[in-house]
């Protein structure tokens, strides 16, 4: 330090400047590093969970903060390009006007939509049954797609094109979400990647290196020793699992490889029962809604008829998991494998449940028998604006799943506390606490945040529904955690844990792009409602603005979108992708003999 001060005496002004510059610059960069950490959404929380009850409960209630976060901004998206426009151009805000398109060479049978919202007096029942179910006076709301009927938006001399930004911000979220889940899956593939070092290593990282020297807090002093406690402890369950593998006999391999192919057949079987009750109870519901449409049938038994399909899902989704659990108990896999397993098998079931129900629907849109329904392209008797009528399954879907979510703590977790705090029958001590399972925890707000990326183009305020579910269930999951259930038996490793999580988050985005991709290009779009009424589908919006282009830019987005551009970038991208294939595995080379290296530094005090 003394040299420093010394050298900095005889350098010019410029350099000193630009020294103390940088150095304060570090400083201030620094300070506001410290501060966004005491401003970050339930950091205390999350530091008390992980310290009571370990790395891998506390990275459940990490990844639920990010989805908080993530709806939160997707909802700023939606609302910012398309409900504040629309609002804004449909009251003349801002000197505001609007422009309606009237579609042409269209039938005028398709372009008759009548939402039905209350008029007169209206019960109190009726309320509550359109706010759970999305229809009647919020139909007709900016909740749903066929509120945004408008083509142009006129703000000053500005001309806002509603029906390409409506595309745009669909396009922008779904990019969105995909590129953080990529860039945080990253961050916990490089952590799941030091875990896997040799055992000792791990051991000697955590007893030499593991502490924190910067607390100085008694409490927080308490919090860290408790996580190391867990680490260590998952590190012997999973030394004790290896060692049991390496003295099975034969006989005991082939007695659990037989179970485990038994155990599988059964589970096929669940799913198949799954699919099949899905898609009979969607086409028993759509055949009796259409029957009450032709014959102006509204009755309280029509009502729970529209909300069939959710709950023969919401049941599959709380029955499937339950019998997953079970069996993977009889499967003998480590604690970390048991986890990934069931969170696979019951993945598959929920985002497929969301796939037969939309495959059910897409069928009975498409199903035209007369020349009228034909010259529209969809069922217009049926839905003549069926991108609400898919706003409003998923909106139910992600209403039931909350309250179902509410109902499993309120009255199944806390009256078995309260029987196992004060009723001393063997029984119910035998059945005790319920597990704070992590599989099922992560498999409900994965299959949330699913329909939540499905819903969003077909009910743009979806998003800022999810946020406030999620902060909600982040603090039911909380007390039910401290007070009505008991950690798992076998504790298990947070790093591998939050990369796990964000690849079956990224599994459900994926599946995501599949009926959006198909509603956007392939179906017909509604011709008496939102946005995208002048154009035959949703994508055709794209290459319709295209066309306003000048000719030399529509010549060079026509290039990029030909086969002599595709090809040729196509083998580039290979090419960079063997590139840093080859790099990866020359650096992994360098690591093995890094650690050889070690291992004769260990061995070898003189090497």
């Amino acid at each position: 330090r003394d040299c420093q001060k010394e050298e900095i005496k005889y350098l010019p002004r410029w350099k000193k400047w630009r020294r103390n510059t940088i150095k304060s610059l570090k400083k201030a960069v620094n300070e506001v590093k410290e501060l966004s950490s005491y401003l970050k959404l339930w950091q205390h929380d999350i530091h008390s969970i992980e310290g009571k009850f370990g790395t891998g409960i506390q990275s459940y209630f990490s990844f639920l903060r990010f989805l908080v976060l993530l709806n939160f901004i997707i909802f700023i998206l939606m609302f910012g390009f398309v409900t504040f426009p629309s609002i804004v151009s449909e009251y003349g805000i801002f000197n505001s006007s609007i422009a309606k398109i009237t579609p042409k060479n269209i039938e005028p049978h398709c372009t008759v939509y009548n939402p039905g919202g209350n008029q007169g007096l209206v019960y109190f029942y009726t309320y509550l049954k359109d706010l759970l179910s999305g229809t009647g006076f919020l139909e007709v709301t900016s909740l749903f797609y066929g509120y945004y009927t408008i083509d142009d938006a006129w703000i000053s001399a500005l001309r806002y094109n509603l029906p390409l930004a409506y595309l745009l911000a669909t396009f922008a979220y779904l990019a969105l979400s995909l590129i953080w889940i990529i860039i945080r899956s990253g961050e916990g593939f490089k952590q799941n990647f030091v875990h896997r070092e040799d055992q000792f290593q791990s051991y000697c990282n955590k007893v030499f290196a593991g502490w924190d020297f910067c607390i100085t807090d008694l409490n927080a002093a308490r919090l860290k020793h408790r996580s190391l406690q867990y680490e260590l402890q998952t590190d012997l369950e999973e030394e004790r699992y290896k060692r049991k593998i390496a003295d099975r006999t034969m006989k005991e391999k082939l007695r659990i490889y037989s179970l485990r192919i038994f155990i599988n057949i059964i589970v096929i079987a669940v799913l198949s029962g799954c699919f099949y009750s899905i898609y009979r109870a969607t086409v028993f519901s759509q055949e009796h809604s259409n029957v009450s449409i032709r014959h102006d049938i509204r009755t309280d038994a029509m009502g729970i008829v529209q909300y069939f399909p959710s709950m023969v899902i919401t049941l599959a989704n709380f029955i499937a998991p339950w019998i997953f659990s079970i069996l993977i108990t009889f499967e003998d896999y480590s604690p970390a494998f048991e986890i990934r397993l069931t969170l696979m098998r019951c993945v598959f079931v929920r985002l497929a449940n969301i796939g037969v129900l939309l495959f059910s629907l897409w069928s009975q849109i498409s199903n035209c028998s007369t020349d009228k329904c034909k010259a529209c392209g969809y069922n217009y008797e049926l839905y003549p604006c069926w991108e609400s009528e898919v706003g409003q399954e998923m909106y139910k879907l992600m209403i039931f799943d909350f309250f179902i979510i509410l109902a499993v703590v309120l009255f199944v977790d806390f009256p078995r506390k309260l029987l196992v705090a004060h009723c001393s029958c063997k029984p119910v001590q035998w059945c005790g606490l319920r597990e704070f399972g992590i599989p099922d925890n992560v498999l409900e707000i994965v299959y949330g945040q699913t329909i939540c990326w499905i819903g969003t183009f077909f009910s743009p305020l979806l998003p800022a529904i999810a946020t406030i579910k999620y902060f909600i269930i982040f603090y039911v999951k909380k007390v039910s955690l401290i007070h009505t259930c008991k950690t798992a038996a076998k504790p298990i490793r947070a790093s591998s844990s939050n990369f796990f999580f964000l690849v079956v988050l990224l599994i459900g985005l994926i599946l995501a792009f599949v009926p959006l991709g198909i509603s956007i290009a392939l179906i017909p779009s509604s011709k008496a409602c939102g946005p995208f009424r002048s154009f035959n589908t949703s994508w055709a919006v794209v290459p319709d603005t295209v066309l306003g282009f000048p000719k030399e830019l529509q010549q060079f987005l026509h290039g990029i979108a030909s086969e002599a551009f595709a090809v040729p970038f196509f083998m580039v991208i290979c090419l960079v992708l063997f590139y840093f294939i080859a790099l990866a595995g020359a650096h992994k080379r360098v690591v093995e003999q890094l650690r050889e290296q070690l291992v004769m530094v260990r061995f070898d005090p003189l090497f």
